[in-house]
């Protein structure tokens, strides 16, 4: 097992440093300058048009919502990755890894932008509403289908799989820590499996209601859990306001290789804040836009907008909560600790109730994240088959990997989401590029009608001479009200 653990850490450090890493962010700025900083510019059209009401899906129900698109996208983003993964980037690259996390985030902010617009412009119809994402794109955009399929292949294997094995991962690190915790020994060996079960039992019977019971699960559990640990995580650095300005000064310190801390170089710094950080918020990798094709939204731009807000609110916020929980508690650097580290960081603040609080967080962030990496792996093999014997056993195959999860080792399973979702990046980026002005047109479009005091409606014929678009004859919803105009 350590040797193929080995074996895929080096194809990994290959494919992430000369591949992945430069094209993320070459191509984040080009669409930076292209869209003239979208992810910076429209800030405030983010938080309005994420709330606006959905239309009505072609089985005659309420179709979903921007918020419901968004809320699922957040529950696969808002994951361990947040509490995990930010701690195994400290816990490796040091404070600076950090700052790296942040910049990332803006920068790929345009990707995601671009990709969810994408997404939105091709998306297509089903019974129970809408289905699309890169695959989606790939075909009608790109008239790509081979490129499509493989795209829908990795997914299914990265999230329906890969990262589902994480979050069970997580799950049973953090329980395990709080019962070692409570009772002052060593978990039992029969943990984890009973977890595995009990995960298998609890999101099986979610997963069979469909996406709409998927969405309104992520839309009720995401907000509440992603309050309870911000309140946690401010009472902690309220705790140790003294110490912010130092912790501030070692991430930039550390970011620069002014201060090495710990083993971690300037480099680790770098690999490991936008990798962790890429793990946590997606921007770029074709995930999200799976979650935001859903959306009934009357412009593509609108879950463009909506899921660029995703991504700040999934590193600027919550990963950067996590950040300061840890580095204001004096962490020991070099030890790959995962979750333990942010359990032990709030335990010293707040007392051993934050400690298993945190494991009921984790708990929830996993739970949610894992139906989203569910859905984001059941519209991919839509996309390559409808064959209920093969949906079937695609939730079996999930399922098991929820059990395998439970009870693999924490290094192998996060090497192979590494690895997988190193593919992703290069796959949707490579994808996205040529379409990029594409996202642009759409925005200049948007922006003008907001210029006018109009909430923006799109049609297909406001694109002359683009083709494969499969929805959009109509609006998706009707209302032209007029509005506060929006800044250029």
């Amino acid at each position: 097992m350590q040797a193929l653990t080995d074996a895929l850490g080096v194809v990994n450090d290959q494919l992430w440093t000369f591949v992945a890493i430069p094209l993320l962010v070459v191509v984040s700025l080009y669409f930076t300058v292209r869209s003239k900083a979208v992810q910076l510019r429209l800030v405030p059209e983010m938080a309005r048009t994420m709330f606006e009401p959905s239309g009505t899906a072609p089985d005659g129900k309420k179709a979903i919502s921007s918020f419901q698109a968004f809320s699922v996208s957040a529950a696969a983003r808002v994951g361990t990755g947040n509490v995990a993964g930010v701690a195994i980037a400290i816990a490796l690259g040091g404070p600076g890894a950090v700052l790296w996390m942040w910049v990332m985030g803006i920068i790929a902010g345009s990707a995601a932008f671009v990709e969810s617009t994408l997404a939105q412009l091709y998306k297509v119809r089903d019974r129970a509403g809408y289905r699309g994402g890169p695959a989606y794109y790939m075909l009608y955009g790109l008239r790509s289908r081979w490129l499509g399929a493989v795209f829908a292949v990795v997914t299914i294997f990265t999230f329906g799989f890969v990262f589902t094995s994480v979050q069970a991962n997580s799950i049973v690190a953090a329980v395990s820590n709080s019962v070692s915790t409570a009772t002052g020994a060593e978990a039992a060996s029969w943990l984890a499996p009973a977890i595995g079960v009990g995960l298998v039992v609890l999101i099986g019977a979610i997963v069979l209601g469909g996406v709409r019971r998927i969405a309104h699960v992520a839309q009720t559990a995401v907000p509440f859990m992603a309050l309870i640990y911000l309140l946690m995580g401010i009472a902690v650095v309220a705790m140790n306001i003294d110490r912010v300005p130092a912790v501030l000064a070692d991430i930039v310190a550390s970011a620069f290789g002014l201060r090495e801390i710990g083993a971690a170089g300037v480099g680790t710094a770098i690999m490991m804040g936008i990798r962790r950080g890429l793990f946590s918020n997606e921007a770029g990798m074709g995930s999200a836009p799976n979650a935001g094709a859903t959306a009934a939204v009357s412009h593509p731009v609108k879950q463009g907008l909506t899921q660029t807000f995703g991504v700040y609110f999934d590193t600027l916020v919550v990963c950067s909560i996590t950040a300061f929980i840890i580095l204001v508690s004096n962490p020991v650097y070099g030890e790959e600790v995962g979750a333990s580290l942010t359990q032990n960081a709030l335990e010293a603040n707040l007392g051993t109730w934050s400690l298993h609080m945190l494991t009921l967080i984790i708990f929830l962030l996993a739970f949610t994240s894992a139906l989203g990496n569910y859905y984001y792996g059941e519209s991919n093999l839509w996309f390559l088959t409808s064959k209920p014997a093969l949906m079937t056993a695609y939730r079996a195959v999930f399922l098991l990997m929820l059990f395998i999860g439970s009870v693999a080792s924490l290094s192998l399973v996060w090497t192979m989401a590494d690895v997988t979702m190193g593919v992703m990046v290069v796959l949707n980026l490579a994808a996205i590029l040529p379409m990029g002005a594409l996202a642009v047109r759409l925005l200049k479009d948007y922006t003008d009608q907001r210029k006018q005091g109009l909430n923006p409606v799109f049609t297909r014929d406001r694109l002359p001479g683009v083709t494969g678009v499969q929805c959009w004859d109509e609006p998706e919803t009707a209302d032209r009200s007029p509005d506060v105009a929006v800044a250029d």
